[in-house]
């Protein structure tokens, strides 16, 4: 039995959602291919011979490459069996089978896939109806392109760093409304044991990395799992470096932890801040406030770690003043360095069996699903600022070697200029080209989409 595993997009990572169950269907005695269509091109000779087709889909934008790619390979193969795991799959589902596909699995996939190989992916086959709590190993990386083809850590003295890509744990035990994880995981998470993570490790570090992202969604849902994780990392790799994503929440409610951090080589944590308008907060389920945030950024100031906040900038409940607003509370907590451009445009997405579909004022304002984007589409009910978003978005996408400041300064009198009684209230503010670096903090070079 001939599997080929199939990546569209990982964030400008090696994908660890390929080199996971390569290994289990490996050890199982089956013939692997992984191929990363973000770094490589689709072999039609390994195509000719494979059994089964497993398509990789941890996120929105790895899906919508996806379907194209699962119709011309049905097209072209029409007895091959075509698989699709990983987040984004069961929410997809119906989109795929139409497509195409004919089994469906969820993210936790490794022996499902094993199961679909051994039965020479028996046509029709159902996605998983509950999640499995699997017996982790350590994924094998064989085959994928180097890393030093993926997205490399930038630091503020010009130099760069290889970086590999793990997990620590897998889902989430909350509940953010817009969050797509939460259709599928219900507030639930995996440990992978520590063995295995530090396994994973060892082997990029020996394939040259020498800065680790840790991928999970919350890397302070096991507090105490994540502590014993980073001395043992620390303890083995003095020298290496990592990044880390945990939510508001927890860095306050942990925040005897964050020198810690700083001590093991954590570079940034990167967290999903989303607003600072306290109702929006409300509405997403965020579990934190506006106030929280500002105190969660003096505490990593405090202990000398960097915060790297994201946003859903524009929602249906965004205004030009809230939008101002955000603006204003970045630049006075000193973050604007810290934020990549692309979050200043980055605009709620309404996906298939979204919780945010619970919300009344959601329901009445969006359109039918839209099959190419995959998501139910709105519009704001004040157009200006629909304009807003959308001209922010075409200057990130024209700015793309500007320093951060500067890029900010831009999107600031662009906020500004375009609503004339706003811009009548506000001074001008003076664009003047930053002599300093893209930003000070450590960056990845690839922007972060979902």
């Amino acid at each position: 039995m001939r599997v080929v595993l199939l990546s569209t997009y990982d964030l400008g990572r090696q994908p660890f959602g390929l080199a996971s169950p390569a290994a289990w269907l490996r050890r199982a005695g089956f013939d692997v291919t992984c191929i990363d269509l973000s770094r490589e091109k689709l072999s039609a000779e390994t195509m000719a011979a494979a059994d089964l087709a497993a398509f990789y889909l941890p996120m929105h934008t790895a899906t919508r490459l996806a379907m194209p790619v699962v119709r011309r390979l049905r097209a072209s193969y029409p007895t091959l069996a075509i698989a699709a795991y990983g987040l984004y799959a069961p929410l997809n589902e119906a989109l795929l089978r139409e497509s195409g596909v004919s089994i469906v699995l969820g993210p936790e996939a490794e022996q499902d896939l094993v199961d679909a190989a051994g039965a020479a992916g028996a046509s029709g086959a159902a996605g998983a109806t509950t999640l499995p709590r699997l017996a982790f190993i350590q994924p094998d990386r064989t085959g994928l392109p180097a890393l030093d083809r993926y997205a490399s850590l930038q630091m503020p003295d010009g130099t760069r760093k290889v970086v590999g890509a793990t997990d620590a744990t897998r889902g989430c035990k909350h509940r953010c409304r817009h969050c797509p994880i939460v259709p599928i995981y219900d507030g639930q998470f995996r440990v992978v044991p520590i063995e295995v993570v530090l396994a994973d490790v060892r082997a990029q570090v020996a394939s040259g990395a020498t800065h680790i992202g840790f991928g999970d969604p919350d890397f302070f849902n096991g507090p105490t799992h994540a502590r014993k994780l980073v001395a043992a990392l620390h303890e083995e790799f003095p020298t290496l470096t990592y990044d880390a994503i945990i939510k508001v929440e927890h860095l306050l409610q942990h925040r005897e932890l964050l020198p810690l951090l700083v001590a093991t080589g954590c570079l940034f944590v990167t967290s999903a801040v989303e607003s600072v308008d306290d109702d929006v907060l409300v509405k997403l389920e965020k579990g934190h406030t506006r106030a929280d945030f500002m105190t969660a950024a003096s505490l990593c100031r405090a202990a000398g770690l960097t915060l790297a906040p994201t946003f859903v900038a524009f929602t249906p409940w965004t205004t030009v003043d809230s939008y101002r607003d955000l603006l204003d509370v970045v630049e006075t907590l000193d973050l604007v360095a810290n934020v990549a451009p692309v979050q200043w445009g980055i605009r709620l997405l309404v996906t298939w069996q979204s919780r945010l579909l619970e919300l009344p004022d959601i329901q009445s304002l969006v359109g039918p699903f839209d099959r190419t984007t995959l998501t139910f589409p709105w519009r704001h009910v004040d157009p200006r600022v629909d304009d807003v978003q959308q001209r922010i978005t075409q200057l990130v996408g024209v700015r793309l070697t500007a320093s951060r400041h500067d890029t900010f300064d831009a999107i600031h009198a662009l906020a500004h200029s375009s609503n004339p009684e706003i811009l009548a209230k506000s001074p001008h503010r003076e664009i003047t080209k930053s002599p300093n670096p893209r930003t000070s903090i450590p960056y990845l070079n690839e922007p972060w989409y979902c």
